[in-house]
């Protein structure tokens, strides 16, 4: 039986935003068992990979390159000779100036199968991003995209400069920093205005995006001034001039703010989506974790006499996911929950509920465990018995509030909160020069979890020019209780709430 072999995706993984990706793309990152990647191509979307899918970096960054061209060609091949199915992730389009070409040459004569999969490439979405339309009526009505990687003095050049007449409508120049002075010259040469707008963008698409505006004749001067590095698109054309009424991505509240996330790894995706939404970057940095609960006695015993309560309730969207989980490893199902109220202590915690088809019965107004008791003693709850489905450690004032008003209730475990070994590495630096705008707290774990990295005169020196933001007042209060400011919280204790508070601080600043 011949051997199988496998297949190969190039895939364009656009400018830098990871929600550029096409559809068809992510499914293949998905589907594949090797992902090879570029320096552009970003590596936010290595989370969408399979369990034990392996991911190579041959990324090549300026003069500086890791793998060379046949390197990579050679290890395409290679992997799908073995069977596997292969991604090649490539910044921007592959066949844009991306050597997608050259690579699929390699693959036919290798008699492999393969796949184009297109992306957004960065000649338009970046000046997109910039506020910059590429065409627009009365302005220009054509494109030209240009590598700006060659050498416009030399004699054999294969750019028909002669034909990049004025009124060609908009030229894109990709890769084009390094030369940027000698392509003005040679535009200017070939009759083009001195004054004419250019616009030079350094990693389009991102939060750190960086846009500098200028004219032919001045341009260059300019980016030696601001000091711009590559990866650059330039535009250069009347078209710029709209960027002053259409730039849209820069003018978001938290453009260019660098949030640190402290959350939970399996929880930080959804947050930092909300952050990117309003222009952040959103740097992920784990303080807690969350594990069983050391030992499943107290849930079992719970699970088996789960009919016997009248009220269960959930004070977090973990303790439903592992009391839920493990109702199903106990060979039992929803219908242990028929005649017992459910509780959940906020709206994400009961969209989790509702998620499993399960009514909820009340929510507090005020997503804390004081407004469950609040609104509990608003009903006849003497002799009611209750469960409370929980981490291993929380603040006990739903078990003693509860009996105060008459009924009975079991703390069930339902899992645990740890601080995951992580190394702090540069991140006291980090905070010390400036380089993180606000630290989030999402819980009174998260704050002590991230505090005890530092010793105690340390953290103040780090913390003092950042901003706290905390998810509600039980984290406030535990920040406050070490010394911290709290600048930002808001009414409602939820996280899309939270990134929405920040946005409002800056914005009104």
């Amino acid at each position: 039986m011949p051997k199988k072999q496998g297949k190969i995706y190039l895939i364009g993984a656009g400018p830098g935003d990871p929600g550029l990706i096409t559809v068809k793309g992510l499914e293949a990152i998905k589907e594949a068992d090797c992902i090879i990647y570029d320096f552009l191509a970003t590596s936010r979307l290595l989370e969408h990979a399979k369990k034990g899918a392996e991911s190579i970096y041959v990324g090549k960054k300026g003069r500086f390159e890791s793998v060379s061209q046949e390197e990579i060609n050679a290890l395409i091949i290679e992997r799908a000779r073995k069977g596997k199915t292969v991604a090649r992730l490539k910044g921007g389009d592959p066949f844009i100036f991306g050597r997608g070409g050259e690579e699929a040459e390699e693959i036919v004569r290798a008699g492999l199968a393969f796949e184009v999969i297109p992306g957004v490439t960065s000649a338009v979405a970046v000046p997109a991003y910039a506020g910059v339309p590429l065409t627009h009526r009365g302005l220009s009505s054509s494109v030209t995209f240009i590598t700006g990687q060659e050498d416009p003095r030399k004699e054999a050049s294969r750019i028909a400069w002669d034909r990049i007449l004025p009124g060609s409508g908009t030229l894109v120049f990709l890769m084009g920093w390094k030369n940027l002075p000698l392509i003005a010259q040679r535009l200017i040469e070939s009759g083009w205005a001195p004054s004419t707008p250019v616009a030079m963008i350094r990693w389009g698409t991102l939060p750190k995006q960086v846009t500098i505006s200028g004219r032919l004749d001045n341009i260059g001067k300019l980016s030696m001034e601001k000091d711009l590095k590559p990866p650059v698109v330039t535009v250069v054309g009347d078209v710029v001039g709209l960027r002053e009424r259409l730039n849209w991505f820069e003018s978001k509240p938290l453009f260019g703010r660098r949030i640190l996330v402290t959350r939970a790894l399996e929880q930080a995706g959804e947050f930092s989506r909300l952050l990117e939404g309003q222009g952040a970057e959103a740097i992920t940095f784990p303080t807690i974790r969350t594990l069983p609960p050391s030992s499943w006695k107290g849930l079992d015993g719970a699970i088996k006499r789960l009919s016997s309560y009248d009220w269960a309730i959930f004070t977090s969207v973990n303790g439903v996911k592992y009391f839920f989980e493990r109702l199903r490893k106990s060979d039992k199902d929803l219908r242990e929950l028929k005649g017992v109220k459910v509780c959940a202590i906020g709206p994400m915690t009961e969209k989790a509920i509702m998620a499993l088809n399960i009514r909820v019965d009340l929510t507090p107004k005020e997503y804390r465990a004081e407004a469950i008791i609040a609104a509990l003693g608003r009903k006849n709850i003497k002799g009611k018995r209750f469960l409370l489905a929980r981490a291993q450690k929380a603040r006990e004032v739903l078990p003693v509030e509860i009996k105060r008003l008459g009924g009975s209730i079991d703390v069930a475990a339902s899992y645990r909160t740890v601080r995951p070994s992580i190394p702090a590495g540069g991140l006291e630096k980090l905070l010390l020069n400036g380089g993180i705008d606000i630290v989030t707290f999402t819980s009174s774990s998260t704050v002590t979890n991230f505090l005890s990295l530092f010793k105690k005169a340390e953290a103040g020196e780090a913390l003092k020019n950042v901003r706290i933001a905390c998810i509600g007042p039980i984290t406030a209060d535990t920040a406050r209780s070490h010394g911290l400011n709290v600048d930002i919280m808001p009414k409602e204790y939820t996280v899309p709430a939270l990134a929405a508070a920040m946005a409002d601080y800056y914005r009104k600043k």
